[in-house]
């Protein structure tokens, strides 16, 4: 379904972040003119084209979703791995483990022991949703968010893990932190993430 978003807007509902993905690489690669932005989301992708014929940009995207529709085999296993050191030492790592009734040397196991992939980006310029966290390891956000958490905190929420890319509040659960610069303003791109590309937690 495509449907309306404000008023240069045009939101694809693709109902899966794997179409999303594709979705998002496609329109990138092949960019229509008028298109000013792209945003992936988890089951969607808004495309802003304030100068955009909106009948000749909807008929386009239609296409698109067609074409990317049918492929099973594209996506993730495309994008680049992005190896993460952390050291792992975090405030709420000893809280973690006792919560998911693990060890702490096995929740840093289980953190490092999969391929994540970026599933959007989103709350702040280059904090990257990593999807596919060990189960073992879901567990909600804190009850009281903190005031100020130091960019480079790697923490988990939910079914998702992260690099805090700037300092700010929040509320995830930090299991350490990392030296790696994942945003950048003086960068092109600025994020060291986008949606689709792979990523590794190493303990450092």
């Amino acid at each position: 379904m495509i449907r309306a978003a404000g008023e240069h807007g045009l939101l694809v509902e693709t109902g899966s972040l794997a179409l999303s993905h594709r979705l998002d690489a496609a329109l990138r690669a092949d960019r229509p003119a008028e298109v000013v932005e792209i945003v992936p989301g988890p089951e969607s992708v808004l495309v802003v084209a304030p100068e955009a014929d909106q009948d000749r940009l909807r008929a386009r995207l239609t296409a698109v979703v067609e074409q990317e529709r049918g492929r099973t085999g594209a996506g993730a296993a495309e994008e680049p791995v992005v190896t993460i050191p952390v050291v792992y030492d975090g405030a709420d790592l000893d809280s973690v483990a006792e919560s998911a009734g693990i060890s702490v040397d096995e929740v840093i196991s289980r953190h490092s022991g999969r391929e994540l992939v970026v599933g959007w980006l989103g709350f702040a310029p280059g904090f990257a949703y990593l999807t596919g966290l060990d189960p073992v390891l879901e567990l909600p956000r804190l009850d009281t968010p903190r005031t100020s958490v130091p960019a480079g905190s790697v923490a988990i929420a939910g079914p998702y893990s992260a690099v805090y890319p700037t300092a700010s509040p929040g509320g995830w659960r930090l299991l350490g932190r990392t030296s790696l610069q994942v945003w950048d303003v003086a960068a092109d791109p600025p994020s060291l993430f986008r949606p689709g590309v792979r990523v590794r937690f190493e303990p450092a």
